[in-house]
Formats: structure tokens, sequence, C-alpha cells
């Protein structure tokens, strides 16, 4: 459900109860001209620098390319959408502002278009109902963890991670989430758990050392794509009510494998019900 759609939910819910007692129903946000908001975030001095980028609904497009830690703009129409910029030692938060009055069902425009250092950083981002874009190969990434709602998401290794990435994981609801290059990551673990949605998982790239991948997720349609030539192990616990193994995959009970050469990928598919595809 979109956050328009639990804004005008919201809405009418609070217009019954008001008909019948005395209530005085909040205001809604207020929609005004757009902004264009530049936000340049400096590399902190020293390691263990860790980003967090806290973002509602909207659009939220992510690259590298940036000189300094972030470089980018937010694109606004109500002022409380402004963004905040939280510094703590090396710890950084770029975060969207609160509304104070509920959320206009139609007409707010809220986009953020962001580039990212190539300084070695654990990146954290929390959002809500939302579009995101992101491009994150040649980045240096140690860790990445992402926890969004119902949400359209993209996201691409496209090249390869910089740095030894201990964790990555991914937390959705009800979504349609494709993430792209998982191999190219360089993560040691991966985990992944989404609720009832669309999940594409696909792991081509370079896969540089072996590597864990554990998924729950609900009544979902999830496919996993490995490049022929990668030695693959998945074991399926739970419901799922359809598996389908593609050319190469070998089936025996409830696990499937696939032979190659170089580190191994293995994965531990927890599934509620639906679908799992295993292709390349």
């Amino acid at each position: 459900m979109s956050h328009r759609t639990i804004a005008a939910t919201a809405l009418l819910a609070l217009s019954a109860l008001a008909c019948g007692a005395n209530i005085t129903l909040p205001s809604l946000a207020t929609l005004g001209p757009e902004q264009t908001e530049d936000i340049t975030v400096p590399a902190p001095v020293g390691e263990g620098t860790r980003l967090a980028i806290s973002f509602g609904g909207g659009n939220l497009t992510l690259a590298p390319g940036a000189q300094q830690l972030v470089e980018g703009t937010a694109t606004y129409n109500v002022s409380d959408l402004k963004p905040q910029v939280v510094t703590q030692g090396s710890s950084i938060e770029v975060k969207q502002g609160d509304l104070r009055a509920l959320p206009n069902p139609s007409g707010i425009k809220n986009d953020w278009n962001l580039k990212l250092g190539g300084m070695a950083m654990d990146l954290s981002i929390s959002a809500g109902a939302y579009k995101g874009v992101y491009e994150l190969g040649g980045l240096a990434l140690t860790a990445l963890t992402i926890k969004d709602g119902a949400s359209t998401v993209s996201l691409a290794f496209s090249s390869p991670n910089r740095a030894d990435m201990t964790l990555l994981r991914y937390e959705t609801g009800a979504s349609s989430v494709r993430l792209r290059g998982l191999a190219n990551a360089n993560f040691g673990t991966m985990v992944f758990n989404g609720g009832a949605g669309d999940y594409t998982l696909d792991f081509s790239g370079t896969l540089k050392r072996p590597a864990t991948t554990t998924i729950s997720t609900g009544i979902s349609n999830l496919i996993l794509v490995v490049p022929l030539g990668v030695q693959a192990n998945a074991t399926v616990e739970g419901g799922a009510s359809n598996v389908s193994a593609g050319p190469g995959w070998t089936q025996t009970g409830n696990s499937y494998s696939q032979s190659g050469s170089g580190p191994a990928l293995t994965f531990v598919v927890k599934t509620g019900a639906g679908n799992l595809t295993l292709t390349h």
C-alpha cells in the first residue's frame, strides 16, 4: 500500500470518528513551491565511517562518484521534508524531515538524487513506501543494510565492490525488489527477509570467495539467478508450492545443486508459500 493510500485511509477513519465526537482533525501537510536543497557531507577523518540514509516516501537514487562522502540534491514541496544531516564522530545520518501534519494524499514531491564517495563505509538505508534506484558498484562497502516497506527497488553492483563486505542484509515488506550483480558485492554472508512480493536476486558478477545467503519470504514469487559455471547449492525449507529448477540444476530431495568451479554459493531458502525459480 502506498503512502498516499495510507494517508487517505487515515483521513477517512478520522473523519468518521469526528462525526460522533468533538474531535479536531489534524491538518494536511501544506504543499508549497518546489525547493531543491544541495546536500554535501564531508568524509569524516579516520576509519570506521558509518553512513545512514533515512528516507520516507518518494524517489531515492544512489550512485557512486562523489568526491565527498555524500553529494547531491533533494527536491521537495513540503517544508517539513527539508533534509537534515546529523553527525556524531564517524557516524553520519542523512535523514528526511518529519511531517508534523498528515501527508497530503496527492501532490507531494520528495526526490533525492545522491552520489556516494569511494571511502570505506558501512552503509544503511531505511525507507518507507518509495521507489529506489541504487547503483553501488565501485564503492567500498564494508557492510550494507537496507530496510524498507512497500517499495519498488532496483539495486545493482555493476562493478566489483572494492572492500570485503561482512554482511549484506535486506529486509522488506510487500515489495517489488530486483538485486543484480550480487557476486560483485563481495559479501561473506547475505540475509534477505521479504513479505508478500516479487523478488529477483541475481548473483551475476565475479565471485571472489565462498558466500552464504539465507532467504526468508512469505507468499511470494522468488527468482534466484546463478550464472552457469558457478558452484551453487540450495536447500529449500517451508511450504513453497512450486519450485522450478532450470537446466544445469540437479535435485535431491529438497536440495538443488549446480556444478561449477571456483568459490561456491550456498543458499538456504525458507518460504511460506509461492513460487521459487532457480535459473541462470
